[in-house]
């Protein structure tokens, strides 16, 4: 078969079984009590070939048409059996390249406003049900929060705990004000109104995030306090006690990022306090991928954490502390990915069996990026005076305790 070599060479742990199009069974690897063998099938002569020419879209479009096919609808296991032979610490070369020109997926993922709204729309304006079938009561698209001892927490109280998290970094005080970039459905800002008794606003460019997020804010009998408009940030004005922006970053661009964090710095206070979650590569900066630039994120882009922060660094702000969770986004998605597979049938109706193989292969794709790749996130907290904050990180387990003792 055409991709014998590159099979050969990758799967070294673990086994791969494929039936191609004339029914020749292929194996490769070897058997590991640890993971079961994972049967892949080609239904037509052309799959090898695609996958040969421009790897990530061939596998995704084949799985997505139907083509393509693995045991039990497991496409997780086959991508997780691919990325645990060449773990990003290992150095490892899949072999195979992507078929693209990473430097000319950079240079052009440039987001203007209007392009930036367009963006937003392809994803986040997609039907409220979706969400509401794979994401926690809260609608909290961004990854949760796993301590040490509530590993196996289900995904409600996993994302309480990155709440409390997030609040504890921003050292919060009654009446003031803040701003939360990217508000999503609005959890985080209604959240943070409760928890600490401050005003915020919600800035967000989808319009159905805009909708759900004034009805909850409304049905709280909080919409005096807790604001949500739809507003690009860099056309935003005045000033803020606190800026919080989760999962958001990754949609600025390589050729935004002083614009953004010019913003961030105009907007704060003089002593003000910025709390950046963002998905982040931990290694040098690089693209993203066919698949996910066509079908999920278009626009989108993951920073390294040099880009990331020589970017803010020559805005003046100052970096005050920097977290990397590297495994949370993982056991996150991994809740995701088997909500969306109990969820099969709701979200055929709503769209279509390619639609429900398509965000299928994002979760399992994004998921073992965060087991075995590159990806993790990063939590970066700025001030623009370094007397902003305490002189120790003491306060933050301490408040955080005290947040999550409030439910």
């Amino acid at each position: 078969m055409l991709l014998d070599p590159f099979f050969r060479r990758i799967i070294r742990k673990g086994e791969l079984i494929i039936t191609d199009a004339a029914g020749r069974t292929h194996r490769y690897g070897a058997a590991d009590p640890a993971r079961a063998p994972v049967h892949m099938t080609f239904h037509d002569r052309r799959v090898p070939f695609d996958i040969m020419r421009k790897p990530t879209l061939g596998v995704s479009e084949a799985y997505m048409d139907g083509r393509l096919d693995v045991d039990g609808d497991d496409i997780l296991a086959l991508l997780d059996l691919f990325r645990a032979n060449v773990p990003w610490e290992s150095a490892r070369d899949d072999g195979l390249g992507t078929g693209e020109h990473p430097w000319l997926t950079r240079l052009f993922r440039a987001n203007s406003a209007r392009q930036s709204k367009r963006n937003v729309a392809h994803h986040y304006d997609l039907s409220d049900r979706l969400y509401d079938l794979f994401l926690d009561r809260d609608k909290q698209y961004s990854c949760a929060y796993f301590g040490e001892d509530n590993v196996d927490f289900d995904l409600d109280r996993s994302q309480l705990a990155k709440k409390a998290h997030i609040a504890a970094k921003l050292d919060l005080k009654p009446g003031q004000t803040v701003l939360d970039i990217g508000c999503g459905w609005g959890g985080m800002a209604l959240y943070l109104h409760r928890v600490a008794d401050v005003d915020v606003l919600g800035i967000t460019l989808s319009e159905e995030q805009l909708k759900v997020a004034r009805q909850r804010a409304e049905a709280a009998g909080v919409a005096d306090r807790v604001r949500f408009e739809l507003i690009d940030y860099r056309t935003l004005t005045g000033h803020f006690d606190r800026i919080v922006s989760v999962g958001m970053f990754e949609h600025v661009g390589v050729p935004d990022f002083r614009t953004y964090f010019r913003k961030v710095r105009d907007l704060l206070t003089e002593d003000g306090v910025a709390l950046i979650h963002t998905i982040g590569r931990m290694g040098p900066p690089g693209y993203t991928d066919s698949f996910t630039a066509k079908y999920i994120f278009p626009g989108g882009y993951i920073p390294a954490m040099s880009e990331t922060v020589a970017a803010s660094e020559r805005e003046r702000l100052i970096v005050s502390d920097i977290e990397v969770l590297r495994l949370h986004y993982g056991l996150t998605i991994d809740h995701w990915y088997a909500r969306t597979g109990a969820a099969r049938e709701q979200i055929v109706a709503l769209y279509d069996e390619r639609f429900y193989r398509m965000w299928r292969f994002y979760l399992a794709g994004a998921t073992t990026a965060f087991r075995w790749g590159e990806m993790v996130n990063f939590q970066i907290q700025y001030v623009r005076n370094r007397r902003a904050l305490p002189i120790t990180r003491d306060y933050l387990a301490r408040d955080e305790a005290a947040l999550l003792s409030k439910g």
